[in-house]
């Protein structure tokens, strides 16, 4: 049987993956991919053998304030894609990207999740970044009984049938870097967050965390995504004087608030900041010299030292060039194609509810280290690692968790934490 999709003419080609290196669709201001100066038809309608080939979703921000981080994913999907094809695809079937653009914005991601479903009938889609996106698709994933694989760390207090998440939940980032920061740098915290859910909620556990702990908050502020004046935040600092700063700034706005911080003589000798959506990509758009010595929390770094990873990031660099950089979303987008590829070769179909009950315990050698996918929750069991970054843009660990954490996202083993996923679950 053969149907009709609609799909970015470039990833069509077998998959160029040099050439969708350079391909960002639309406005991508801001971002350090290089990917604004290609144009590409995505509007284009080919024909789809369903004996040969099986057409799979990728929905990432490919312009606007999250494309700077969210372009890379894409690429690491389609790195992921190339090599399941190159070693005989999924079910004897080779795979077939159909690329949108969620562009920053949560009602095109409604809309290009359900055209990915609806009209071009993928088997999967691999995406989004904020957890704003994520709200806005998971009720079109649940509607129409699509699976989503979600890359990227968040505030937990949820597990959707139709949603896989590959990034870490809040007791495999923020409650182990709470406790790291508390026991190594200091208890008066500073929370500055980007103005929607995630922060919010993240904030929140931190708060119910610090209270648990008889430690202080001098401050919490909030600014919109995208937002670039930091001056009076930076005022507040001073004001304040934190031992820590925990940043969930997302976007953009990293850029302008640490360029700021350092402009204003503010340095990781004055002040600890810990971030939880600054990695290498962003590393490379805000400056090594800028976040020299400041912290973040993953479960992946490009240094990460494994076979695995050595291998990947070989792999990586040969596709998009030498100064391109993996980071731990990339890594998580990465490795849940294969978890997906994985989970669909055990079922025996791209069929969701079939790849949903073969997926529990799927296991795979990530660049990161071995992950598995809980049956309970569709979350993974994932390595925790707090890294300093360096004047080369690259991390070096100065703690890990020792082994895969189990995937907690309501905080169950945490009492502090009660309150919170109680209120959600309300």
């Amino acid at each position: 049987m053969r149907k009709l999709i609609s799909k970015w003419k470039m990833a069509l080609v077998g998959i160029s993956l040099l050439a969708l290196a350079a391909c960002g669709g639309g406005d991508t201001t801001g971002s350090t991919t290089g990917s604004e100066n290609v144009e590409v038809d995505t509007g284009e309608v080919v024909e789809i053998d369903e004996n040969e080939q099986i057409a799979v979703g990728i929905l990432h921000s490919l312009s606007g304030t999250m494309a700077m981080s969210e372009t890379s994913l894409r690429d690491a999907e389609l790195l992921a894609i190339e090599e399941i094809n190159a070693a005989g695809g999924v079910l004897g079937k080779e795979l077939v990207p159909v690329i949108e653009d969620g562009a920053s914005d949560w009602p095109t991601f409604t809309e290009r999740a359900t055209k990915l479903l609806q009209q071009d009938e993928v088997a999967v889609v691999f995406g989004g970044w904020t957890s704003a996106s994520r709200k806005a698709m998971l009720p079109v994933f649940e509607e129409n009984n699509g699976l989503l694989f979600y890359p990227v760390q968040y505030e937990g207090m949820e597990d959707s049938p139709n949603i896989f998440y590959t990034g870490a939940a809040p007791n495999q980032q923020i409650v182990p870097a709470v406790d790291w920061l508390l026991e190594n740098k200091g208890t008066e915290f500073f929370l500055l967050g980007s103005d929607y859910v995630f922060p919010r909620l993240a904030n929140a556990i931190i708060k119910a965390q610090l209270d648990e702990n008889g430690a202080t908050l001098v401050d919490e502020q909030y600014t919109p995504l995208g937002h670039t004046d930091y001056n009076t935040i930076i005022s507040r600092i001073r004001e304040k004087k934190p031992q820590v700063i925990f940043n969930t700034l997302n976007g953009d706005s990293n850029v302008a608030f640490f360029k700021q911080l350092s402009d204003a003589g503010i340095t990781s000798d004055d002040v600890t900041v810990l971030s939880v959506s600054v990695a290498e990509e962003e590393i490379r758009g805000i400056g090594a010299d800028v976040l020299e010595g400041h912290l973040a929390s993953w479960n992946y770094y490009q240094t990460t030292d494994t076979p695995e990873n050595e291998t990947f990031v070989a792999k990586y660099k040969e596709a998009y060039g030498e100064d391109r950089v993996t980071g731990d979303p990339i890594e998580a987008a990465y490795f849940a194609v294969h978890l997906w590829a994985l989970a669909a070769e055990a079922a025996g179909t791209t069929e969701v509810d079939a790849v949903k009950e073969a997926a529990a315990g799927i296991e795979f050698n990530a660049p990161g280290g071995p992950v598995k996918i809980d049956g309970e929750n569709q979350h993974v069991y994932k390595t925790v690692r707090i890294g300093e970054v360096q004047a080369d843009g690259q991390f070096k660990e100065v703690w890990n968790s020792g082994e895969p954490v189990k995937p907690d996202p309501y905080l169950k083993e945490y009492d502090w934490a009660s309150a919170i996923s109680s209120s959600i679950a309300q």
